[in-house]
């Protein structure tokens, strides 16, 4: 057994990224059993707070970015206004740094009472009056990664809290856990303890992420008892970070992409569309390659302050609707190339998702040319196909026989997103 304080937030993405040279063993595990609460059985779509705010608590000096009541009722405003809840994002979820620094006399969670005067279960009642669903977060270990009190020893105690307060998802977090079997027994025990309540919460883990320094997580037993689970360190507003996400899911992809499906996911993190450290053909190929991983669609920007465009892509239907495809069967890197990276998605209905990649960072557009008769596991598009591009703009591309080529043109960064569907 492997023990020692775990890595704190700050700390753990250089541990996990060491691991990426590591040669591993490939192995996969259709047919997994999923953890049977009913939920997300598609990939969670909703806000969280934590890359755009993270542990602001300064609400006298900036009260409108700390982390309170008063954001997330006004995210809440947004969500439904604005035309997010009707697009599926459902769950407005508090991350780190909500709480009062010690628990009640009752050895209970309890919410800092400036930030949050109202309580969660107020808050709850808010979200949920908006048509909306509320996520809050706690930690396995003896306090959570912002050192705020953790849950290792009251299990049972803050699951009941947070189906008293009426949350729908806990975001469990791995932080200053003292070794890893109790890691490991911690995630288990509150997987079963939210179930023990009656209440329907989606379990949101960091179980994998915390175990990788010390070996390759046994996924198949996480996917018993999370809906879904972080593999990569804490994302960044930044290109450097989406590279380093998409550059470990591909080399990990025979590990973890056959594991997920309905009920249980691969989180690559928050989405940070509409902030400040991307590019507009970066920003597309986050949406594009979030569309093609299956993953949980988590906003984490400012929805008060969110450019036409940056809201467009995050709305847009067609992409979102490969995102949450009912087939659930997440998509993997096809080949790469010296300048580009193929990735394709399975569908319902014999479709399929394809996205090019462009890993230039200089200079200009660049032409790509594919043969159609090597998408879909070659059947995508035998004996015909018809090709819709989806971003960075839609247009038609029309039929194409199997022995057609399909030629793209796509920015440095940049992503071409293209849906095929058999002729009708």
């Amino acid at each position: 057994m492997v023990t020692g304080k775990f890595i704190n937030r700050g700390q753990r993405l250089g541990c996990v990224l060491a691991l990426s040279v590591l040669a591993l063993v490939l192995w996969g595990v259709p047919g997994a059993k999923a953890l049977d609460n009913g939920l997300a059985m598609t990939p969670t779509m909703g806000w969280l707070h934590w890359e755009r705010f993270m542990c602001n608590v300064d609400c006298k000096q900036e009260p409108n970015s700390c982390v309170s009541e008063q954001l997330f009722m006004q995210m809440a405003d947004l969500m439904v206004s604005d035309g997010w809840k009707d697009a599926g994002y459902q769950y407005l979820c508090i991350d780190d740094c909500w709480m009062a620094p010690t628990r009640d006399s009752k050895g209970k969670l309890q919410a800092d009472p400036e930030r949050f005067p109202g309580g969660i279960h107020r808050l709850a009642n808010y979200v949920h009056s908006k048509g909306l669903k509320l996520g809050i977060y706690a930690d396995v270990g003896q306090k959570t990664c912002a050192g705020y009190p953790g849950s290792f020893g009251y299990y049972d105690i803050d699951a009941k809290t947070f189906a008293d307060w009426e949350v729908d998802l806990l975001k469990f977090d791995g932080c200053f856990c003292d070794s890893v079997d109790h890691l490991a027994d911690g995630y288990k025990n509150m997987s079963l303890a939210l179930n023990r309540t009656g209440r329907s919460i989606v379990y949101s883990c960091e179980w994998p992420l915390y175990m990788w320094p010390f070996y390759k997580p046994n996924y198949t037993e996480i996917r018993q008892y999370c809906n879904h689970w972080r593999n990569f360190g804490d994302i960044f507003d930044s290109w450097q970070s989406i590279k380093g996400i998409l550059d470990w899911t591909s080399y990990n992809q025979d590990t973890i992409v056959d594991v997920a499906g309905p009920g249980g996911w691969n989180d690559p993190d928050m989405l940070v569309i509409g902030n400040f450290g991307l590019s507009w053909d970066q920003q597309v190929t986050q949406m594009a390659l979030w569309a093609i991983m299956a993953a949980p669609l988590l906003m984490s920007n400012d929805l008060r302050h969110i450019s036409p465009q940056a809201k467009a892509l995050l709305q847009d239907k067609d992409v979102i609707a490969i995102n949450q495809d009912l087939l659930g069967k997440q998509g993997y890197l096809l080949r790469k190339e010296d300048k580009f990276e193929v990735w394709e998605r399975p569908l319902s209905n014999l479709a399929w998702a394809v996205a090019i990649r462009s890993l230039l960072e200089i200079g200009g557009p660049l032409s790509h040319t594919i043969s159609v008769a090597s998408l879909g596991r070659a059947v995508a598009c035998n004996p015909a196909c018809l090709i819709t591009q989806l971003l960075p703009v839609k247009k038609e591309l029309g039929l194409f026989e199997w022995t057609s080529v399909l030629k793209t043109r796509i920015n440095p960064t940049g992503t071409v997103l293209l849906q095929i569907k058999r002729p009708s």
